[in-house]
């Protein structure tokens, strides 16, 4: 049985740990929101980049590295003709992880009537069935989205052989789910060094930066990420840029029905 001394300093460790917690999610809550405020607030007089004003579709990409974002200033930016019409978001990444930010991230960009879609990361040396599966649990796709995105830029210890026949596996179960194709996003040198032609007949989001006028690579391609330096209303750090090869007919036609 405890003694009075022993059970008066038992309720002081208790309450001591309790104003622990509070003190440290206090901090937390306040972090968050002072964050927040410095995103919504950082404004651009223009994107920073040269932009291929040839494309008349542009977008970002984001994940966790740009942290909060506002999303309603990414929206209202407008330099000259161009205005961010979509955004592709990390969902997933490996055979476990969810992109912290996601979740808000997907909400925020059809609230406010930015086209959005969502990538998995994939780890070369990950079963490839296990990666769909994670991908499949997070992401719900709706009409008016863009297809899913398989991310495919490091081997990650596996070799070419390997890293192709996972990403076949994810794939294939993931069209079977969603019922569209999927899109492949890479650099070029590492599509020509590691895929080859074998996803040919998939839509390609090229990744090459500073090149003029379109990506340099022998096939077709749907989207070009042509520089990581860009700059956005409502994003503290910088963010990848975009564009659509198409027009709005063609865009409309790439969307899930």
């Amino acid at each position: 049985m405890l003694t009075a001394k022993q059970k008066k300093q038992t309720r002081k460790i208790v309450i001591t740990g309790v104003a622990a917690i509070i003190l440290i999610t206090g901090s937390w809550l306040l972090y968050q929101q002072l964050k927040y405020r410095k995103a919504k607030f950082t404004r651009y007089p223009e994107f920073g980049i040269n932009i291929p004003e040839s494309y008349p579709i542009h977008g970002i990409d984001v994940s966790k590295y740009q942290s909060l974002i506002a999303w309603e200033e990414v929206k209202a930016m407008k330099v000259k003709n161009i205005q961010l019409g979509f955004a592709f978001i990390k969902a997933t990444e490996g055979i476990g992880n969810t992109d912290p930010h996601f979740k808000r991230n997907w909400k925020k960009t059809k609230d406010n009537e930015i086209i959005r879609g969502a990538y998995h990361f994939f780890i070369g040396s990950k079963d490839g069935r296990m990666q769909a599966e994670n991908f499949i649990d997070k992401v719900e796709l709706e009409p008016g989205d863009m297809p899913p995105v398989l991310d495919a830029e490091q081997l990650n210890g596996a070799t070419a052989v390997q890293l192709r026949k996972e990403m076949r596996k994810w794939l294939e179960i993931v069209e079977n789910h969603y019922g569209v194709k999927p899109i492949i996003y890479t650099n070029v040198d590492f599509y020509e060094r590691n895929l080859g032609s074998e996803f040919d007949g998939y839509p390609l989001w090229a990744a090459h930066y500073y090149q003029p006028g379109k990506p340099r690579i022998n096939r077709g391609w749907v989207f070009w990420q042509h520089s990581d330096e860009g700059r956005v209303n409502g994003i503290v750090s910088k963010v990848d840029f975009n564009v659509f090869n198409g027009d709005s007919a063609d865009f409309k036609n790439l969307l899930i029905e």
